[in-house]
């Protein structure tokens, strides 16, 4: 029996202010191919399948025509998919009676029994191989929310019991730990001799390595990554979603899959990858990454100095835009990072003159100050200095040297301007 671990599609991602519609559907079209090819018996989605919790409906498009097409394309094929913590787990779960007949289940929330145990019976999916028989089941656990996890009664009676203090990161990973463990045990006793147990879960697991820039905080700043002693050893394979960086954690059998595009230059050096999963019986028996093409390239120039910099720009190492040789919606996308000795207000002309005839998408300049170390100044009262030469002095100690005469005239005209506007009730 084969699966497919796919996590991360953030569809709809805006990066820096453009579109990634091209990628993604190039991703899914590439994934819809792979399908074909590998012939799996499911596909697991591992959750943020949307950027944001309202997805625009060119990104809701692109996930239905998928979905519709690899149902079209493999009628057999198992999908199973889950909300992430950018996604609005009522909004993946609505169209659940229609995708079921896309042989699609779409899992975003957690649910509870009025006892207060949690409902884990929803979360486990059969997955039958090509003849029908279910040689395996996915304990599918969609990212779990402070709200959906605290509070219950049961957590209540257990922190009174106990006298030790807790922050309410405890109280949330008790509540994730819980939930867990509970769709575990129900996994553990639904499955007969033979069969896998595959655990699919949106979270942060202790060791795991984060991407550097692109990540968003986690909710209590980290407090809630879940160790992976937390996965009983009869489970065969843990499909992991929510970091970006593929890897495996603990053991070679939990994995992040990793997201199908970089979604920050700070993830252009690590390949981008699905996981095809291979069972033998209740164990895993090949792990294979199926890497990912690229279908927009990522160029970063810098940090160097600006005449550096404007020379890298203007050589042969960017690709020249010539007539109908690639699509704009293909030009790579360039973050240019700048070393300057003071402030340059015609930076950006600088940087767009240089690109002039080159076949790239400029989305981000970056600059930094190299300053020399400059001696302690006492120190004065705000009061006693004038809005001048608080400018005067925040300059000095930023770049190193006082700011040249055209920068104060300009910073008198408008302390002028701001003065001739003032009404004559609130002039002192």
């Amino acid at each position: 029996m084969k699966l497919i671990h796919t996590a991360d599609w953030h569809l709809g991602q805006r990066f820096h202010g453009q579109s990634r519609h091209n990628e993604h559907r190039h991703f899914l079209d590439w994934l819809l191919e792979t399908l074909s090819e590998r012939a799996p018996d499911a596909l697991l989605i591992a959750g943020d399948v949307f950027d944001v919790i309202n997805p625009t409906m060119a990104a809701q498009s692109l996930l239905y025509d998928f979905l519709i097409a690899a149902h079209e394309r493999l009628p057999q094929l198992t999908i199973v998919m889950i909300a992430g913590n950018h996604d609005s787990g009522a909004r993946i779960e609505l169209p659940g009676p229609l995708l079921r007949r896309l042989n699609t289940h779409a899992l975003g929330r957690i649910l509870w029994h009025d006892s207060g145990d949690p409902d884990v019976d929803r979360l486990i999916v059969p997955l039958p191989d090509s003849s029908g028989a279910v040689r395996a089941w996915c304990l599918a656990l969609p990212f779990l929310r402070p709200a959906e996890v605290t509070g219950r009664a049961r957590d209540t009676a257990s922190t009174e019991s106990d006298n030790a203090p807790e922050t309410p990161g405890d109280s949330y990973v008790r509540g994730m730990v819980r939930v867990h463990e509970a769709l575990f045990d129900a996994g553990l006793q639904k499955r007969e001799p033979g069969q896998a147990l595959i655990a699919m879960s949106h979270a942060h697991l202790h060791g795991a390595s984060v991407s550097e820039h692109s990540e968003r905080p986690i909710v209590i700043g980290g407090e809630e990554s879940l160790s992976t002693s937390l996965f009983p050893e009869e489970i065969a394979y843990v499909a992991l979603g929510h970091l970006h960086k593929p890897q495996r954690v603990g053991s070679d059998h939990i994995r992040y899959s990793g997201s199908p595009l970089a979604m920050d230059f700070s993830e252009t050096h690590y390949p981008h990858q699905v996981l095809e999963v291979t069972l033998e019986g209740a164990h895993v028996s090949q792990i294979t990454p199926l890497p990912i093409p690229r279908a927009v390239a990522m160029h970063r120039v810098g940090p160097l100095p600006l005449d550096e910099v404007l020379e890298m720009l203007a050589s042969d190492e960017l690709p020249e835009d010539i007539p109908d040789a690639l699509p704009r919606e293909q030009w790579p996308w360039l973050d240019v990072r700048v070393i300057l000795d003071a402030p340059r207000v015609d930076l950006r002309p600088l940087i767009e003159q240089a690109l002039r005839g080159k076949a790239v998408r400029l989305v981000s300049i970056t600059t930094s100050v190299a300053r020399p170390d400059s001696p302690q100044t006492p120190h004065a009262s705000l009061d006693a200095l004038g809005p001048s030469e608080l400018f005067s002095r925040t300059w000095k100690r930023e770049y190193g040297d006082a700011p040249p005469d055209e920068v104060m005239h300009d910073v008198q005209s408008l302390l002028q301007a701001l003065h001739d506007d003032e009404s004559p009730e609130d002039t002192p």
